[in-house]
């Protein structure tokens, strides 16, 4: 795939089967995500129905020559109510999507649409090792402030979450 940018928009009902297969790659793959199972479009309908065009929980879709090759989200970190200022945000890309600066053109547009909402920490958690989540992540400003050892198990094996935080809108 061969791209010097993508399109970024606000989500569409029709993105919810190819956000759902992008997911599922990285389920049957990768330890990116801890969920085990494939997940149909039906499981995936209510997360998909908690996104806005506006507030703290949001959702950017990179659309590449009509194609979705990925997303960017924000989203509650936590139910309490105290927390209702820290989001928790992450970034999925098609796996031909990688390394072509589509995750920053996400990351950009999703933190500028933040800007102006009453937020004040981003935190991400990254399976560890995951190299280039860790480097967009840096590079948008998330520091590491703590690993969580062995605290998932897949594929045989446990793994490791480093957790990172930015300083939002302070």
């Amino acid at each position: 795939m061969n791209t010097s940018s993508a399109l970024i928009r606000d989500p569409i009902a029709n993105d919810l089967e190819p956000l759902t297969a992008l997911y599922n790659h990285y389920i049957r793959e990768t330890a990116i995500t801890f969920d085990l199972d494939p997940v149909t479009v039906e499981d995936r309908q209510p997360w998909f129905d908690k996104y806005t065009s506006g507030g703290r929980n949001r959702m950017l879709v990179a659309e590449l020559f009509g194609r979705v090759v990925g997303y960017a989200s924000s989203g509650e970190f936590r139910p309490r109510r105290a927390y209702d200022t820290t989001i928790e945000t992450s970034v999925y890309l098609a796996p031909d999507a990688t390394g072509k600066g589509i995750g920053r053109q996400l990351y950009s547009a999703l933190f500028a649409a933040l800007e102006e909402e009453d937020v004040h920490r981003a935190i991400a958690g990254i399976t560890l090792p995951n190299d280039a989540s860790v480097a967009i992540h840096t590079a948008f400003g998330f520091k590491l402030v703590g690993v969580m050892t062995e605290c998932g198990y897949k594929f045989g094996r446990y793994h490791d979450v480093g957790w990172y935080e930015k300083a939002m809108n302070t």
